[in-house]
């Protein structure tokens, strides 16, 4: 097997990193993201870097965990990537819950950025 296309090697150093500032510490993710980005969590939209890092900051836990169970990344016809994740988290002394993000990633000035994030936790409602 030979190894992983280009997509694939940048949406999963993608993911790492992400993952790693944002259980480390979150403040941090500002360099991810541009001006003109969208974050979609749990159906809350905010646009703009600022907005992003404020939400994402602003979350109620003071320390949490992601395990990465599977992640796919594909190339877009407009030269970006599109990542998708499926995990679990933890967060404080709450229960492991799982969850799904989507990304979609953007070369500009060399640099990789998150144009497009969508976060949901996988929770079920059978009531």
């Amino acid at each position: 097997m030979g190894d992983k296309p280009i997509w694939e090697q940048i949406g999963s150093s993608f993911v790492q990193h992400y993952y790693q500032l944002f259980d480390t510490d979150r403040t941090q993710l500002g360099s991810i993201y541009i001006d003109a980005s969208c974050l979609t969590w749990e159906g809350q939209q905010f646009q703009g870097k600022a907005a992003i890092v404020e939400k994402l900051s602003s979350l109620p836990f003071t320390k949490i965990a992601h395990s990465i169970t599977a992640q796919d990344h594909q190339p877009t016809p407009d030269s970006c990537i599109l990542s998708m994740v499926v995990g679990q988290l933890k967060a404080d002394d709450d229960p492991i819950m799982g969850f799904h993000q989507s990304f979609i990633l953007k070369n500009i000035n060399e640099a990789w950025v998150c144009t497009n994030d969508m976060f949901r936790l996988s929770l079920h409602n059978f009531g």
